[in-house]
């Protein structure tokens, strides 16, 4: 089948003010994810003082950036995604709002490595309660031919924030440098990081009132009558059906989280196995090249290169704000425009040009002889490197009947998480302290962990295209009925 095989359907125009109140509503979801991933990306400049204060490593500490925060964002992810799909997503959202926050700035009263790692995981379960839920907010006041785009602009968060993270990040610790310790009212004596974690932890519950400034829409409702299963071929019904519930069967972690799924969902999901199966895992291993980056980057110039935090917290903050913003903008236009064009699996064909290109990108802006060199590829490595996460979730959204929405994007988020946040980091640490077996070999074990991982991204979303265009199909035969 084609790309042109499947016709885009036509979309109702919007008014311009439901237009421009539907912007509003990115924007002030795309504020509260910024401050997310402040909180979340944080660590990496910290890698310093938590090693000399918590004794710890650098595997120990990959585990705090990734590990430990992805293991309660996946176990809350599916069950809040369900609450979503039924319950007020601005309300789901402000509760996780509050949640990590006052967790993340908890990271700042931790003396040792277990009971900072169960803070991060209280980080992670609150972070848990956003996406999902902000995802199916857009696609109700979006029309489908600038999903991708309006997606993309709310996932500018994560470089506008992880750009802040750093550059603020820099800025405090250049700041917070000039006293070894901090005595503040109720907590007592603290060191500069701890102090760190309160300054970017405590301001985000204000955003809470902010919140409270948009309306939840009304969603449809999926009728009574509706099938548990529906396929429009005998394909779908049949052969592709089996494999997974055989799979289903054996598998204690797909149970698991097929128990916190509704029937339809689960049933739904069975149909489309093959383009969720590519879809994820494609983008979870582009998510993995891109969590190992911005986890060690900073190390990598501090360790080969010897620069100052400060100073790589300016650089690279600056330049993940700018050119992760301008990546996953350029992305998520040019998948449109393709759309518009008569390419309707256009989300997944960027990814996979994009994956295809990063991979020699990641040897010259690692294996680069001097910082000089480095600096010149870091722009567009970041550019390509963001690129895929508006998308990606943009496509999901393209799949899913409305009342599945968030159940299919938090199950998105588990894996793209499990596998790029929880294995990413620790997979770079694991390489420059078992395989290289020393410090300043971490640019060889960002090459190495970047390279393959982008180059089976690709491999995985050239498979995705095909099935995903019958999944398009499927999603309309179910909403017809």
């Amino acid at each position: 089948m084609s790309a042109e095989a499947v016709v885009v359907p036509a979309q109702p125009q919007q008014s311009r003010a439901s237009l421009r109140y539907a912007w509003y509503i990115v924007g002030v979801l795309t504020f509260v994810y910024i401050f997310s991933f402040i909180d979340r990306q944080i660590f990496s400049l910290l890698v310093g003082p938590l090693r000399h204060d918590l004794h710890i490593s650098d595997t120990q500490i990959s585990y705090l950036i990734g590990l430990g925060f992805v293991v309660f964002f996946a176990l809350f992810g599916i069950p809040i995604g369900r609450l979503a799909d039924i319950y007020s997503r601005r309300m789901i959202i402000g509760v996780g709002l509050v949640v990590w926050s006052l967790f993340t700035a908890g990271c700042g009263l931790a003396h040792t490595f277990p009971q900072m790692l169960l803070l991060r995981m209280g980080v992670g379960a609150g972070e848990a309660a956003l996406s999902p839920a902000a995802y199916s907010l857009i696609t109700d006041y979006f029309p489908r031919n600038r999903l991708a785009t309006a997606i993309s602009v709310y996932s500018m968060g994560i470089y506008i924030g992880g750009g802040l993270s750093y550059l603020l990040g820099g800025l405090v610790v250049r700041y917070a440098a000039g006293q070894a310790m901090w005595n503040l009212p109720m907590v007592g004596l603290i060191r500069s990081w701890q102090l760190i974690f309160f300054m970017v932890g405590l301001p985000g519950i204000a955003l809470v009132l902010l919140l409270y400034t948009i309306r939840e829409p009304k969603r449809q409702r999926a009728s009574a009558s509706t099938p548990k299963t529906q396929s429009t071929s005998a394909d779908a019904s049949g052969t592709l059906a089996a494999l997974p519930r055989g799979l289903w069967s054996r598998s204690i972690f797909l149970r698991f989280i097929g128990s916190m799924l509704s029937t339809q969902t689960l049933a739904y999901m069975r149909e489309n196995w093959k383009t969720l199966l590519f879809h994820n895992l494609g983008f979870s291993l582009l998510s993995l090249s891109s969590y190992a980056g911005g986890a060690w980057i900073p190390e990598f110039y501090r360790r080969r290169f010897h620069f100052s935090v400060p100073t790589i917290g300016i650089v690279f903050g600056a330049c993940v704000a700018v050119f992760g913003c301008l990546g996953i903008i350029g992305a998520g236009r040019l998948a449109d425009h393709l759309r518009s064009r008569g390419r309707a699996n256009a989300n997944l064909y960027v990814a996979m040009l994009v994956a295809m290109v990063l991979v020699p990108i990641h040897f010259f802006a690692y294996l680069s002889p001097s910082a000089n060199w480095a600096l010149l590829w870091l722009p567009l490595a970041l550019a390509l490197a963001a690129a895929p996460f508006g998308i990606a979730p943009a496509a999901i959204q393209e799949i899913m009947p409305a009342t599945m929405r968030a159940q299919a994007s938090s199950l998105y988020l588990l894996i793209v998480n499990l596998i790029g946040l929880g294995i990413g980091p620790t997979a770079v640490a694991v390489c420059t302290q078992y395989l290289f077996r020393r410090d300043d070999a971490v640019h060889y074990s960002l090459a190495v962990v970047s390279s393959i991982a982008c180059a089976l991204a690709a491999l995985v979303l050239s498979r995705s295209l095909k099935p995903f265009l019958g999944s398009l199909q499927r999603v309309k035969a179910w909403t017809a009925a």
